[in-house]
């Protein structure tokens, strides 16, 4: 055997790719657990207790019906993060701005999957005519990693709201990033 087959037998395997793709029914039961996660262990989410399937369910219903995407991400055909754009506000004032929400699996982190998961969710987004969309980052230093993803993707701080959730028995900042999507506020909105 040549010493370069030797190497290449022994070097680690290229990293999967990271698939996205619009989520289906089928996919709810993996978002409830990889949510139910952040929300016990993770200050992503307010959340105090997880949403069984079918609060999870509802929502995920109340996104398509805005007509706004949903979206997993696979890794070796497994659900390993998901994300999702949601009004920001209900007035129809805001009806031009989303809120980005993305949780990536337990131990997925540094893989790529929330990157992807949010450039493909900007995307969507600004093909569908919104023009900002906006991230609350709650825990705002214990989620540096969100915000850095967030920054590479063209989001810039926006505010920090400091001590407006109390969870795991103390004040937690949040951390709301902004970004243009398409033309932005350059121009009117279409409607």
């Amino acid at each position: 055997m040549a010493a370069h087959d030797a190497l290449n037998r022994d070097a680690p395997a290229a990293p999967a790719a990271v698939a996205v793709r619009d989520a289906g029914l089928d996919d709810l039961p993996a978002v409830a657990a990889i949510y139910g996660h952040h929300v016990l262990y993770g200050l992503g989410s307010f959340e105090e207790q997880p949403p069984d399937l079918a609060e999870i369910t509802k929502r995920f219903r109340a996104v398509a019906e805005a007509g706004l995407p949903y979206l997993v991400a696979t890794l070796d055909g497994k659900v390993a993060g998901y994300a999702y754009a949601g009004p920001f506000r209900p007035r129809p004032a805001y009806r031009h701005t989303v809120e980005n929400s993305v949780y990536v699996a337990p131990g997925m982190d540094g893989r790529g999957i929330g990157r992807a998961l949010l450039a493909a969710l900007v995307e969507r987004c600004t093909a569908l005519g919104r023009r900002q969309m906006v991230a609350v980052i709650g825990g705002a230093y214990e989620n540096a990693g969100s915000a850095r993803v967030h920054a590479a993707l063209g989001f810039k701080e926006a505010a920090l709201l400091r001590a407006v959730g109390w969870k795991f028995g103390r004040w937690v900042d949040v951390l709301m990033m902004q970004r243009p999507l398409g033309p932005g506020s350059d121009l009117p909105p279409d409607r």
